[in-house]
């Protein structure tokens, strides 16, 4: 670890160790990964980088450290707009529409490549979706222009929503714990921020989470695709020198990521290799991360350890 190491520790035990305890009502009880338990524990899970940001501070202050008055910190942690506002609002809309065009990128390669089979015609998942939400409830419009609002919505409003929760998550990875990482240097801080983010969310994955079919296995398969969407969110974070590029792409894709089961086959449902959190989209991302920290480098950004 870089540097002193006891404002990490207490980063990871409260991001962590929280976690752990919001999800432990879900291990107790054995609730479906479909119950509205698993989105409350998940929303509240989110809530924990944000609660280890701010204990952090508050352990600098206590010991007198510099750096670590609310306009500093804000600073420091990336909650200004950066040197070049410009440049950060263009990279806001960037991961604002580009997020789920990386998406359609995904399902069209995995359909392209015969791993993934797509029903645009008839939306036979989606409607099986409705029938097992709705049973024996009649729709209140038809469900091809249900689709056409969720896309829309996916697309201009969800992001924004979907960035608010978001926001508990990314101040505290790509905020606070990425440029803290920095001392060993970039791709090595990258990784690392990506492959504890995804361990993070153990709580959910050791589950199914995100891939049910392959129960606890799931933990690592999400691990691969934190590292990789990590990456992406960190060059916004260190290329703008403000978290809310990074913010609003973490929420757009929790709006659009689930696209592929709007449009995919109910007779060949979509299965862990396809789409964007499939071996597909990863492979995707990755190609993404390296153009992009090859033709656009990052600025320096100070470690902000206490």
């Amino acid at each position: 670890m870089p540097r002193r190491s006891a404002d990490l520790w207490l980063f990871l035990l409260l991001a962590f160790g929280l976690s752990w305890l919001f999800a432990l009502p879900l291990w107790l009880t054995g609730a479906s990964l479909g119950s509205l338990m698993v989105t409350v524990v998940g929303f509240a899970m989110m809530l924990t980088p944000t609660l280890g940001v701010l204990a952090v501070r508050l352990y600098g202050r206590r010991k007198g450290q510099p750096g670590t008055t609310w306009r500093e910190w804000a600073v420091r942690t990336g909650l200004s707009l950066g040197e070049r506002r410009g440049r950060t609002f263009a990279l806001i809309a960037l991961a604002w529409f580009g997020t789920p065009l990386l998406v359609v990128v995904a399902i069209a390669l995995s359909a392209a490549l015969g791993l993934l089979s797509v029903d645009l015609g008839g939306l036979s998942l989606f409607r099986q979706s409705l029938a097992t939400a709705t049973p024996g409830q009649a729709l209140p419009l038809e469900p091809e222009v249900l689709f056409a609002v969720q896309i829309v919505s996916m697309v201009l409003i969800a992001p924004l929503i979907n960035s608010i929760p978001a926001f508990g998550e990314e101040w505290g990875w790509r905020g606070w714990l990425l440029p803290r990482l920095m001392p060993l240097g970039t791709w090595k801080a990258l990784l690392v921020s990506g492959v504890i983010w995804g361990a993070w969310h153990a709580p959910l994955t050791l589950r199914g989470y995100n891939y049910p079919e392959l129960g606890a296995w799931a933990a690592p398969m999400f691990v691969i695709f934190c590292v990789v969407f990590g990456v992406v969110l960190g060059w916004l974070r260190l290329y703008s020198g403000s978290v809310w590029p990074a913010v609003i792409g973490h929420g757009s894709l929790n709006a659009s990521g689930g696209l592929v089961l709007l449009i995919g086959d109910a007779a060949d449902p979509p299965n862990l290799v396809a789409g964007i959190t499939g071996l597909v989209g990863s492979a995707l991302l990755a190609v993404i991360s390296a153009v992009l920290l090859k033709s656009r480098p990052i600025r320096h950004i100070d470690s902000v350890a206490v």
